[in-house]
């Protein structure tokens, strides 16, 4: 008698846990929450503040968006090399920090329409000799690994007269390499490099001539179509209401979204 209560007792007790444990593995907090993954060291679109907290353009244009829906927003750090991978794993909901529209990424995730507009810029040193694209040749290049930025060097002629190309897992490295003397030059999104002149203009000078222009968009998982036309829908209303522009012009002091 004292087994079977005992088997009854821990029988019992696996059920309670089972059902604490709500049932799910799925990594989702709730149906009512958005999980948005970013890279947070990518100022100013989304990236942490001297109290390290996130904030960015990225991120008040995602917390507005949200609220239209009728959901909440969780922001999720991620390696931004893994971005598709977490959110065809259903980890993130969203890709949605500086996210550039490409036929590749076009193949793997679902886009938004296109909302701010960017390009693939040089920057230097302040006191760097270089000043044209063809003064790389046989320099040592930084860039974010797995970015626009890597897909924008390899699609010009300049790419097969580099020295080398320096890898790095987010752009506030490779600009430190580079004040450092340990690069030449690094290619970035010129969004974000505008950012950094603005903070440290006697550091850096940026070459006139651009590698690519481009367009940042929201990543959506294949096949879900329904979130994408929701969250269209609200985009859209931002752009309709003021929202988005106040949004623009609170981080880069001008109206910038695209219509």
């Amino acid at each position: 008698m004292k087994r079977t209560a005992m088997m009854l007792l821990i029988s019992a007790l696996f059920i309670v846990l089972a059902a604490c444990s709500g049932g799910s593995t799925s990594g989702k907090e709730s149906e009512d929450t958005l999980i948005v993954g970013i890279d947070d060291k990518f100022a100013p679109m989304g990236f942490r503040d001297e109290n390290n907290e996130i904030v960015g353009f990225d991120i008040d244009y995602a917390k507005a968006a949200a609220d239209k829906m009728g959901l909440e927003v969780k922001f999720q750090p991620i390696d931004w090399k893994t971005k598709e991978s977490e959110l065809s794993s259903g980890r993130i909901d969203l890709i949605w920090n500086g996210y550039t529209i490409t036929d590749e990424r076009k193949q793997k995730v679902l886009f938004t329409k296109p909302y701010l507009k960017n390009a693939q810029v040089v920057v230097t040193k302040a006191d760097s000799k270089l000043e044209k694209l063809s003064d790389l040749e046989g320099k040592i290049v930084g860039l974010q690994s797995l970015s626009s930025a890597a897909d924008a060097l390899e699609a010009n002629p300049i790419s097969g007269k580099i020295k080398e190309v320096t890898e790095f897992s987010d752009n506030v490295m490779a600009l430190n390499d580079l004040k450092s003397g340990r690069l030449d030059a690094v290619i970035i999104d010129e969004v974000v490099i505008n950012y950094y002149m603005e903070k440290e203009e006697e550091s850096f000078k940026v070459l006139e001539e651009s590698l690519a222009p481009e367009e940042y968009g929201v990543g959506v998982k294949k096949g879900n179509e329904e979130l994408l036309e929701k969250l269209q829908k609200a985009l859209d209303e931002m752009n309709e209401d003021g929202t988005a522009a106040d949004i623009s012009k609170k981080w880069f002091g001008e109206d910038k979204v695209l219509k």
